[in-house]
């Protein structure tokens, strides 16, 4: 079906597509069969068959996989997530880290937009490797997107969260949710709000669902696209 258009010439693959990954991570929560889910998603976003806006679709759902316990805690914070299952979401987040190098690899083959979804995952795993790249590898979006647009604020976010510094990632997470984004308890983990955070910018630039102020960044955003 995702391959043959003669199939059904009235499918539409985005309807297939949201009723597939509402299955893995039904209401951006985690389940007993979401880890191995994970693994077709992953399929879908190294294919070179599917259209880049769905695979960078596909990347943002492994970072929300990835994320549900830490956006959840800084979204209920001081009150425990309802209808969390750490166990589930443990599986998941080690599932993702599993797949991160198949993804990671395929950064210089991608185009603009599936990069910055992959720079979101590519955070949420530091390593020796990883981090060091980050910076020259978004260095043309830095160049080319400036402070107070969607692209600019998520990989300037992204190069803070690299950092590794608690004071600098908290500085910036209170600065940019203060600006634009909605915000989270002050009292809340550092890095639980600083992936809420990063979790809304990237679905912002994805779904394309600007504010006024910002209605220029979407354009941006489908310009990187192919």
């Amino acid at each position: 079906m995702l391959f043959d258009g003669e199939v059904d010439p009235c499918w539409d693959d985005r309807s297939f597509l949201g009723e597939f990954y509402s299955e893995i991570l039904h209401q951006d929560t985690c389940q007993p069969a979401t880890a191995d889910g994970l693994a077709l998603v992953t399929a879908l976003a190294v294919d070179d068959r599917i259209p880049a806006r769905h695979r960078f679709q596909a990347v943002d759902l492994l970072f929300r996989a990835a994320t549900v316990a830490e956006r959840h805690l800084a979204e209920t914070w001081p009150a425990t997530p309802q209808h969390a299952d750490p166990d589930s979401e443990a599986r998941a987040r080690s599932a993702v880290q599993d797949h991160l190098p198949a993804l990671l690899a395929r950064w210089s083959a991608e185009c603009p937009a599936v990069r910055l979804a992959l720079a979101g995952l590519a955070v949420l795993f530091p390593t020796d490797r990883t981090l060091p790249a980050l910076t020259p590898r978004l260095q043309t979006f830095t160049h080319q997107h400036t402070h107070g647009t969607d692209i600019g604020d998520y990989v300037r976010f992204v190069l803070v969260l690299a950092t590794q510094n608690d004071h600098q990632i908290l500085t910036a997470t209170e600065k940019l949710t203060d600006a634009y984004w909605t915000g989270t308890a002050r009292g809340g983990p550092a890095r639980p709000r600083a992936l809420h955070l990063l979790g809304q910018i990237l679905t912002k630039i994805g779904m394309g669902h600007p504010s006024t102020r910002r209605a220029v960044t979407h354009r941006a955003t489908l310009a990187l696209l192919p």
